[in-house]
């Protein structure tokens, strides 16, 4: 399948939005379900693409198969990423393109982008414990967990794993 990685459109921002929140619901990564404050902020990816860079995965003919956020340190959608790193957030790919490499394809075009920066030495990802399907991906690609930078978003969930790779 030939895959497309490019920044998402504005036509594409409810499929794209709806696909991640999709993902997550599906794979029982937020804790409180359709009730996850955490729904909105994974389905504005309006807000995201001006606030960031957003990548979409599709294929030739136009559809959505996945997306992440990409982001500089010390940005606003830069949750532990420092000044001199960059990090990527809410990797997502549709339940049927799940096993044909959108989600690496995905974390490849975050480290060129991270590679390209003037004076970025790593890029930095949180992921869920139970995630593990993208722990393999980001495994293979050479991250390496770093468990001093493990958080809480809120008090009351597991902590994120997080993820490094040195540029």
């Amino acid at each position: 399948m030939d895959i497309i990685i490019r920044a998402v459109r504005p036509e594409e921002y409810d499929a794209l939005g709806e696909l991640t929140a999709r993902a997550y619901l599906d794979d029982g990564h937020l804790d409180f379900g359709e009730d996850d404050t955490y729904l909105h902020v994974l389905r504005d990816v309006a807000r995201r693409a001006g606030e960031a860079e957003v990548l979409v995965a599709v294929d030739a003919a136009g559809t959505v198969l996945g997306g992440v956020t990409f982001t500089p340190g010390g940005r606003p959608w830069a949750d532990i990423a420092a000044d001199d790193e960059a990090e990527f957030r809410m990797l997502a790919v549709a339940k049927d393109a799940r096993g044909r490499g959108v989600g690496e394809a995905l974390v490849r075009a975050c480290v060129e982008r991270a590679r390209a920066l003037e004076g970025c030495v790593r890029i930095r990802l949180s992921t869920q414990p139970g995630m593990a399907s993208a722990h393999r991906i980001y495994e293979r690609m050479g991250f390496v967990r770093t468990p001093e930078r493990d958080w809480k978003p809120i008090p009351d969930m597991d902590p994120l794993l997080t993820y490094g790779l040195e540029l």
